[in-house]
């Protein structure tokens, strides 16, 4: 029998602390040769491998450590590091500090790193190991990625010298930042070459934050991107948390929560729209709050399918069931089928294109085990035998695919490895005694294996990381 997902975590976790130590570390150092291994089951046709130096290749590849203590982490085959996709390539490792504290050190260098790259601008959201900007596309999903890792960071750990004076600061250009784009038409200077006359399309207020691009980088069509705004609620009341309880800064904690309060009232009010096709509520993925909306979804994450994965929706809740079923539908014009996948896609690549990312956030949120092992096993086929993802690919010819190396894609297949086949805990963890929205269980994803594999991928993991770690091969500039 499957235990639950509890049951399953506190096992996998009890068996990995009792075997691993440097001592009982594998002999064989080559960590191509361990696989996190599905095996055939009634939920999964196919047995499927997955080797560790994919999961863990972004902390030898992508990490650098600077001259100035921080970590400069690189977007996969891109030389810049994006706000979000340097947090996102960090967040799956956080787990593991308690195995290995060394891992901490890093994990705290990225947080510097990227308080130092929203003081230098706030609306840039790629830079240069220098410093330098290497793009400024104001998204908000920008300043609220750290913040989610920050916040990951602070609950595993409770290790207070994360809240230094350089964080602080960061935190207050982040919401004076969200403050001016709530009141962009009487507050702000932002523009654009790639928006309409630099500016976008017209819109009113509506208490949520105004955007000019996605988190995919293309330009919106209309400037409140609903997924980048319940992302944002979520990380505001992270920072409202995180500001009383680090600094002491009851002003800012206060600030945080009324933003998060408005943005959230903003959503339900201008964001929730009546599908006539469908005859049900559901989500928009844009809107300009004179009662225009756009409905689709797009891979990129934060999407309207992983609001349940980023805690800002209720899974049995009936508006983002009805969401949910659109986005994964020939309704939405981004959701492509082909000869070897099915997923969703996005106009940042060619029309008919699949994004693993997209097949990895369906699997997240998935309602069932073999919905989960249905996307492990999809994302696998793509590969073609290469040890590294794409960004997208042709779901009717798998030679043909953009980008080399997907620094986000692969930490998120962690992340999804991490829940279903090895058991560890979701994150962040909930704050004790703090209130949640609903039961923190309904965040977990599906566990697609039962013991002892559950135990042995999770051994398998912790051994590959501490082997990693002893080798110290996170690189350096």
């Amino acid at each position: 029998m499957i235990p639950s997902h509890r049951q399953a975590r506190t096992l996998a976790s009890a068996l990995a602390v009792l075997l691993f130590s440097p001592a009982c570390a594998l002999a064989d150092s080559d960590l191509a040769a361990r696989y996190i291994v599905i095996p055939a089951s009634p939920i999964n046709p196919k047995p499927v491998q997955a080797s560790t130096a994919t999961l863990f290749q972004k902390l030898t590849a992508d990490f650098f450590l600077q001259d100035d203590g921080t970590m400069y982490v690189q977007t996969g085959d891109i030389p810049a590091m994006w706000l979000r996709d340097s947090s996102a390539q960090t967040r799956p490792y956080v787990r593991f500090i308690a195995q290995f504290p060394k891992l901490a050190q890093y994990i705290r260098a990225v947080i510097e790193r990227n308080a130092k790259n929203v003081l230098t601008d706030p609306y840039a959201n790629a830079f240069t190991a220098g410093y330098k900007i290497w793009e400024e596309k104001w998204e908000v999903d920008s300043l609220a990625y750290p913040l989610t890792l920050e916040y990951t960071y602070w609950r595993r750990t409770g290790d207070r010298s994360m809240f230094t004076p350089r964080l602080h600061w960061a935190w207050q250009h982040t919401i004076a930042t969200y403050r001016c784009e709530q009141h962009h038409a009487t507050c702000s200077h932002y523009r654009s070459r790639f928006l309409m006359s630099g500016r976008g399309a017209d819109f009113a207020y509506t208490g949520m934050i105004w955007c000019a691009f996605r988190p995919s980088d293309d330009p919106v069509r209309y400037p409140y991107n609903v997924p980048q705004n319940m992302f944002a609620v979520v990380a505001l009341r992270e920072l409202a948390e995180m500001a009383q309880a680090g600094y002491r800064d009851t002003k800012l904690s206060a600030q945080a929560a009324q933003i998060a309060d408005e943005v959230d009232a903003g959503i339900q009010r201008y964001g929730v729209v009546y599908d006539m096709a469908r005859g049900a509520w559901i989500y928009a993925y844009e809107v300009d709050g004179f009662g225009t909306n756009l409905l689709m979804d797009d891979a990129n994450i934060p999407n309207l399918i992983t609001a349940t994965y980023y805690g800002y929706a209720v899974p049995g809740s009936p508006i983002y069931q009805n969401t949910r079923r659109f986005a994964l539908s020939p309704d939405n014009p981004y959701y492509y089928s082909g000869k070897y996948a099915t997923g969703l896609g996005s106009p940042h690549t060619p029309t008919g294109w699949v994004w693993p990312l997209g097949i990895v956030g369906r699997g997240l949120t998935a309602d069932t085990a073999a919905d989960t092992a249905a996307a492990i096993r999809t994302v696998q086929g793509t590969t073609q035998g290469e040890e590294l993802f794409h960004e997208s690919f042709d779901p009717n010819d798998l030679s043909r695919f953009t980008r080399t190396s997907f620094g986000w894609f692969e930490a998120l297949y962690a992340e999804l490895l991490f829940r279903s086949a090895c058991g560890f805990d979701p994150d962040p963890l909930p704050a004790p005694g703090a209130e949640v929205k609903f039961d923190y269980d309904e965040q977990r994803t599906p566990v697609v294996v039962a013991p002892p594999q559950l135990w042995l991928n999770a051994d398998t993991a912790i051994n590959a990381i501490g082997e990693l770690l002893q080798e110290g091969t996170t690189g350096s500039e």
